[in-house]
């Protein structure tokens, strides 16, 4: 089915590569007018969308100038999907302040300051659907080497119900998509890190990674966003304030 989001105008963030990429795409092939943002603006390169732009998360200043922009350019978001993230490894012990610091910055603190900025000009335009990326490694299921990243994540599901309880009258939903283990250049990041703290080959890391998922294989950014177009669709009008696994029943 075809034209899920058309007339819909959507805003991704970290749109450069992987899930971002995926969800970016499948915006555009739904009928939706996607801005794409990236902090490395040269990854969007090849990326149909309405507008590309670098956008840092990070700064409460440039994502709301940028905000500002994007309402006075297109007018209000229809769809907010907050994709920014960084997976850090390792346990209490190898987790330093900077690296506690920085989890939170990119993985909690940029979806305050995204939500923050373009949400008055959502709720004035009469709503509309935010989509946090969480994960699977949060409140759901803990994880080896996972310990900054679990909690930032489950920080994601506690900010998104916050949020939809707050604007559930208003025509605001918000949810969570909470993936598994996905193909992805971040994926291969971590497998290289894994691969230089074991001595262990990449491959066999690789193949680690696999074996702790129940179906098997490993997920795909492309199923990852079919969830989310879901999500951006007016078929799921009547759902807001839930984590929404696609993880290959890792958390069974």
């Amino acid at each position: 089915m075809a034209d899920r989001l058309k007339g819909k105008l959507a805003l991704v963030t970290a749109a450069g590569q992987g899930i971002g990429r995926a969800i970016a795409e499948a915006f555009i092939a739904q009928g939706a007018k996607v801005i794409a943002t990236d902090v490395a603006i040269d990854k969007l390169d090849g990326l149909k969308a309405a507008k590309t732009a670098r956008l840092d998360v990070l700064s409460g200043d440039a994502v709301g100038a940028f905000a500002a922009s994007i309402d006075k350019e297109f007018g209000a978001l229809n769809v907010l999907a907050n994709v920014a993230g960084y997976v850090h490894q390792g346990t209490v012990l190898e987790c330093s302040e900077k690296d506690w610091d920085f989890s939170f910055d990119l993985n909690v603190k940029s979806m305050h300051r995204t939500i923050k900025a373009f949400l008055p000009a959502m709720l004035k335009n009469g709503g509309g659907s935010i989509i946090n990326m969480s994960s699977g490694v949060s409140s759901i299921k803990g994880l080896p080497n996972r310990y900054a990243y679990g909690a930032t994540k489950a920080a994601v599901i506690g900010l998104t119900k916050a949020v939809a309880a707050d604007f559930i009258t208003k025509g605001i939903r918000c949810n969570a998509i909470c993936p598994g283990t996905i193909v992805s250049p971040s994926f291969e990041e971590r497998v290289q890190a894994v691969a230089k703290q074991t001595g262990l080959p990449l491959e066999q890391v690789r193949k680690n990674f696999i074996a702790r998922q129940p179906m098997a294989r490993l997920g795909t950014a492309e199923e990852v966003a079919a969830l989310a177009v879901f999500l951006a669709s007016d078929e799921s009008s009547y759902i807001t304030g839930q984590p929404h696994l696609v993880d290959g029943g890792m958390a069974l």
